[in-house]
């Protein structure tokens, strides 16, 4: 099977070498920006990982679907940053921020077009199945997006409603990367099924991790203003954890501090402190760091069932580098 650096090389090259329409350059140039900046690249290097279980060389029938994965996804988040009016992604400008809501809109809604393009060049024997997986997956992060909206709006959330929200948002995406590289890599169903619980668990620990560095993360590593979900009143693990934990006393401290005032940078700051002292009294901090560790056992636990030796190696090593940041 190939190595990592090997993996690592061919998603580097392929990014390098994008290529999008040229004209009119106010729609493809947003497309251009956004993936220029980068960002970890974890759908696109699991999806040739769970691959490279199966197969010994990587060719264009993997990479053009490795490659719409990453499309797709930062689609997504073009649509995010304007929902959650976040000024900041990867440390730069967000793309409604430099071109303004309307052509981020247009702009997502043509990244979103060219992933499905790229999709559709996976080998015609599994195209079937490639194409459903990931209409059925396109469908359920917007899902859990409206969910994460709607949540917005609500006091209290019950963590179960939360992780259905995270696993359609999150999960389900990078479960379907798992699966897609298999399903191309030739895998048997019961290998492909087990790839994608193993994709699931892994994002539900990467959501985690991700609410918990919003918090308590590094500004200059995490690529975006700390606070960011406290500022907008979305409902992160560690805010419904920390209700759930809260008895009458703490719940009406903390809906006082969400419902502070944040438009000064002064009543940001305030508001962010507030809360992440009310976080460190309920100790969620430490409840995050435990439940990351959790749901990463549990997705290995899948990478058992599918593989053994040198392969679950690669992908305990996967898993590892993908919430060990938040340690």
């Amino acid at each position: 099977m190939l190595s990592e650096e090997k993996i690592d090389a061919a998603v580097q090259a392929l990014f390098d070498g994008i290529q999008f329409t040229q004209e009119p350059a106010g729609l493809y140039d947003p497309l251009r920006y956004m993936i220029k900046i980068g960002g970890k690249r974890i759908r696109p290097k699991l999806c040739l990982t769970t691959y490279a279980l199966y197969q010994d060389s990587i060719g264009p029938e993997v990479l053009e679907p490795a490659a719409g994965l990453e499309i797709f996804h930062s689609f997504t988040l073009i649509h995010d940053d304007i929902m959650d009016k976040s000024p900041l992604r990867r440390g730069v400008a967000t793309i409604w921020k430099k071109w303004g809501a309307d052509t981020a809109v247009l702009s997502g809604d043509v990244m979103c077009i060219d992933s499905y393009r790229r999709i559709a060049q996976a080998p015609c024997e599994v195209l079937r199945k490639v194409m459903s997986l990931f209409s059925a997956t396109a469908a359920q992060v917007c899902e859990g997006q409206q969910y994460d909206m709607e949540f917005e709006s609500r006091a209290e959330v019950p963590i179960e409603e939360y992780v259905r929200m995270i696993g359609l948002k999150t999960g389900a995406l990078i479960a379907c990367a798992a699966k897609m590289g298999a399903i191309i890599g030739g895998a048997s169903d019961a290998d492909c099924d087990n790839l994608y619980e193993y994709g699931y668990y892994l994002g539900l620990a990467f959501q985690v991790a991700d609410d918990y560095l919003d918090a308590f993360g590094n500004e200059r590593i995490f690529g975006k203003p700390i606070g960011g979900d406290i500022i907008n009143n979305k409902k992160s693990w560690l805010t419904v954890r920390a209700f759930e934990k809260a008895d009458t006393t703490r719940r009406t401290e903390l809906l006082k501090a969400l419902g502070l005032p944040s438009v000064s940078d002064e009543e940001k700051a305030a508001k962010i402190a507030r809360v992440k002292a009310l976080y460190r009294e309920l100790d969620v901090t430490e409840d995050a760091k435990y439940e990351i560790l959790r749901l990463n056992e549990k997705a290995l636990e899948y990478a058992r069932k599918a593989t053994d030796g040198v392969r679950y190696e690669t992908l305990r090593r996967f898993a590892e580098k993908l919430v060990g940041r938040a340690k």
